[in-house]
Parts: structure tokens; C-alpha cells; sequence
């Protein structure tokens, strides 16, 4: 079949004994033929580029789809499919074959009638032959896979021996360069042991120089130390200097402060004193009028000196051995003009009720020290430890002041602060059954009175 001649749809013999072939029943197909690589990608090229010349009922359903691929791309992602239905569809590749072999022309027409033209490519022969199955084309397919294969193995030779000469021309050419930097290298070699020899003796200069320099600094190291040495003494010696004269600048100025606060609470405290004394001479002169209703003096005091004189001692003897734990005593001592208690909170609560918590020990005291104070109209002063002081306290009742003792100092010290804080003269009671603090308050003119007295004052209230 020429290229001028129109295309014949109808199926030749061998066709149809194909077709026949495939039913089953019919006679026994023999196995496909397995192609080269090569003629395998030119069938499948062919048979790609002839897929959209067929009507689109004739194609399989498998490659409808593939035949509307792009044509770059029907042969890449199409080609499995494509070589399935080749294999498969006898019917499918007499009809590929027939496009196929028109667009060959005369090769076709050489193909059909079973001849391989020498000048024509193998691959091109064996792909035709492939498609179209003219008798004897197992044999043109195979002769042209053993063309291809001895084109693939005269091609592998042919690229083994350019490789070989390859290797060889470059062997040669790194021979000759390796002589050349061989020379270069004996060249080089003596230049070097040239210079070696001189950079030794340098060596030797400088190693000698080295240490000379090394012993010139360790020399002055040593000279820089002692220089240091004498400098930090010498620092160190005006820091001293300059501490102690702060120091005694810092002393001066807090000395002159507390001088001045000293001098402006003494002030204070005399004026406290002094006041607190005239109001109590005051109150009780103006009781001791109201209640004694004394009449004019016939007597001179002078005609009761030894009648008094000689009561006394039984007096003091009874007031000293009064009981200091007595609530009666102490209503009578808070009965005085301007009395001031002073309490000493724990050495009371523990010994009262000491099963409770602190807060409610302290709650429970100044509860009852507040009725005493609406009750007399006396100052109330109680003392705790500060050790123990807690912030958020509730406000003390009115009359009675709560105090803690400072850090470093205890409620028995601060007690005998209050104590000797008070004008003399003024009736001050202090209740505590610590011996040393009743001892203490007792040389400033307080009056002692031991916890029970308190305790059983506030029991009866």
C-alpha cells in the first residue's frame, strides 16, 4: 500500500483469523513476542499519534480517555494501557496498524509483503511488523530486536573503547603532569630545606630573644606586683581612713539627732509629767476635801509626830503584807486619783487561759481590761511581747492602750519604761507575777500586784 492510496477500513484474512483466534473454542494463540525497549516506545508512539484519526466508537473504552490527551502526553501516561489493548484487542491494532502503515508509504507497503528494506531503521521495522502482523513478522521482529540489541552492544563497545582511550589519553596527560610537579616538588623540596635551615637558626634568635624578654617580664611582673602591693595598701589604708571619718561623721550626726529628739522628748515628757501630776494633786486634793470634810485643825501636826510616829511601823508592817494577788487591793489602788494600769499581757493570759490561742488570749484580756477602764475611767496599758505580734488587730476599746515590745527588747523592759516614764507621785499599778518585774517597778514608786488579782477581778465582772 502506497501513501497516494486511500485508506481501506476492511479487515484482510489475517485479520480475521486473528479475531477468529481470540474466540475461544478457536484455535490456540500463540504467546506475544517480548519487544525491545525501544520498539516497545515506537509502537506505543505510533499508536498514540493514530488514536484521535480513529472514530471515537472504534476505540476501546479503556483508551478514550487517553486519546484526548495532549500528544506530549498521550504517549507518557498513556503507554501501559496502550500496550494492553495492542496485546489484547487484535481488532484495535489492525486498525491502528492500517494508519499506520498508510503514513509509512513505501516502508508500510514493504512491510506488508513481508520484506525488510535494508536501509530502513530496525526499530521502525520491528514496531510496523508489530502492528501489523504480515507473515513471517515474529521473524522481522526479532531480527530487528537482534539488530537493535547489536547496535545497543556495538554502541556499549564502541563507548568502552572511547572510554578506555579516554582513561588512557588522561593517564598519559596526568603522567606527564605528574612529572612536571614531581619536578616542581624536588624544586620545591630544596627551597624548602633552604629555608628550614634558616628559619632554625631564626628560631634560635628568637627562642633566645624570647627569653630574655620573658625573664625582663617576669622582672617587671614582680616590680608591677610590688608597685600594686603598696598601691592597695595604700587604698585600702584611705578607705579605712575614709570609713572611720564617715563613720565617726555618721555617729556625730545621729548622736546630734538623738540628742535633739532626746531633748525634745524629755521636753515632752516633762510637760506630760508635770501636767499629769498637777491634775492628780489636783483630783485627789479636791477628793480628800470632799470626802473627809475635814473641819479646821485644833491641833498642830506637831502634837501628833509621835503618836504617829509610833503607829507606823505596825502600818508599813500591815501594807507590806498585804496580799498582792487580793482584787481588793487592787480595786483600792485603781480607786486612786489618776491611777494608771499597766499590764503584762502574757505572763496574764497564760496563766489564766492559757489553753486558748494567743489571738484569743489577747482578744479575751483587753475585752476585760476595756470594762475596767469604763468602769474606773483609769489609763489601761497592756504589754505584749513583740515577738509574737500579729498585724490586723481589732481596735482596743476605748481607755485601754496595747502595746508590743520593740525588736530586741522584751515586755518586762518595756513595762519598766512605762513605769519610769509616770511623774512622781502618780499612783501607778503594775500587774505581773514575774518577781523581777514586780522588784523592778517597785523601786520606782509603782505599786506590784500579782496576776490572780486581775484575774479574779475580771471573774467578777
Amino acid at each position: 500500500m502506497s501513501a497516494a492510496q486511500p485508506f481501506d477500513d476492511r479487515l484482510p484474512e489475517e485479520a480475521v483469523d486473528s479475531a477468529r483466534a481470540a474466540v475461544p473454542g478457536g484455535p490456540e494463540i500463540e504467546p506475544e513476542p517480548t519487544l525491545p525497549e525501544p520498539v516497545r516506545q515506537r509502537v506505543v508512539t505510533l499508536t498514540a499519534a493514530a488514536l484521535p484519526g480513529l472514530p471515537f466508537d472504534e476505540l476501546p473504552v479503556p483508551l478514550r480517555r487517553v486519546a484526548k490527551f495532549a500528544p506530549h502526553r498521550r504517549a507518557r501516561l498513556g503507554a501501559p494501557v496502550i500496550a494492553t489493548q495492542l496485546a489484547g484487542d487484535p481488532l484495535f491494532r489492525q486498525r491502528v496498524s492500517g494508519r499506520v502503515l498508510a503514513e509509512a508509504g513505501d516502508l508500510g507497503s514493504a512491510i506488508i509483503e513481508g520484506v525488510s528494506p535494508a536501509a530502513a531503521d530496525p526499530v521502525d521495522v520491528a514496531a510496523l511488523a508489530y502492528l501489523a502482523r504480515p507473515l513471517g513478522w515474529r521473524g522481522l521482529v526479532e531480527a530487528a530486536g537482534a539488530a537493535v540489541r547489536a547496535e545497543a552492544d556495538t554502541a556499549a563497545v564502541a563507548d568502552l573503547v572511547r572510554d578506555a582511550e579516554q582513561r588512557a589519553t588522561r593517564a598519559e596527560h596526568d603522567r606527564a603532569v605528574a612529572k612536571v610537579e614531581a619536578d616542581k616538588l624536588r624544586d620545591e623540596l630544596v627551597r624548602v630545606r633552604e629555608e628550614l635551615g634558616q628559619l632554625r637558626e631564626e628560631s634560635r634568635v628568637a627562642a633566645k630573644a624570647l627569653r630574655e624578654s620573658q625573664a625582663k617580664e617576669r622582672r617587671n611582673a614582680e616590680l608591677l606586683a610590688t608597685e600594686k602591693g603598696r598601691a592597695t595598701r595604700a587604698a585600702a589604708d584611705h578607705d579605712a581612713e575614709l570609713r572611720r571619718l564617715r563613720a565617726k561623721l555618721a555617729d556625730a550626726e545621729a548622736a546630734a539627732g538623738t540628742v535633739r529628739h532626746s531633748a525634745k522628748e524629755a521636753r515632752a515628757v516633762d510637760d506630760a509629767r508635770l501636767w499629769l501630776l498637777l491634775e492628780t494633786i489636783g483630783q485627789a486634793a479636791v477628793g480628800l476635801r470632799r470626802e473627809l470634810a475635814l473641819d479646821p485643825a485644833d491641833r498642830l501636826p506637831a502634837d501628833y509626830v509621835a503618836e504617829v510616829f509610833a503607829d507606823q511601823p505596825a502600818s508599813a508592817t500591815a501594807a507590806r503584807g498585804r496580799d498582792t494577788d487580793d482584787p481588793v487591793r487592787l480595786d483600792e489602788l485603781l480607786a486612786l486619783p489618776r491611777a494608771h494600769l499597766v499590764v503584762d499581757g502574757y505572763n496574764v493570759t497564760k496563766r489564766g487561759f492559757g489553753e486558748m490561742s494567743l489571738e484569743q488570749q489577747r482578744k479575751r484580756l483587753i475585752t476585760g481590761l476595756g470594762g475596767i477602764a469604763a468602769q474606773t475611767g483609769d489609763e489601761v496599758t497592756v504589754v505584749f511581747d513583740g515577738a509574737e505580734r500579729v498585724h490586723g488587730l481589732p481596735p482596743a476599746p476605748r481607755g485601754v492602750r496595747v502595746l508590743f515590745s520593740r525588736k530586741g527588747e522584751t515586755a518586762d523592759e518595756l513595762i519598766r519604761r512605762l513605769v519610769r516614764a509616770e511623774p512622781s507621785g502618780r499612783p501607778i499599778v503594775v500587774v505581773s507575777s514575774d518577781r523581777e518585774v514586780a522588784d523592778g517597778v517597785r523601786r520606782h514608786g509603782a505599786y506590784p500586784m500579782g496576776a490572780d488579782s486581775l484575774l479574779r477581778r475580771l471573774a467578777r465582772s
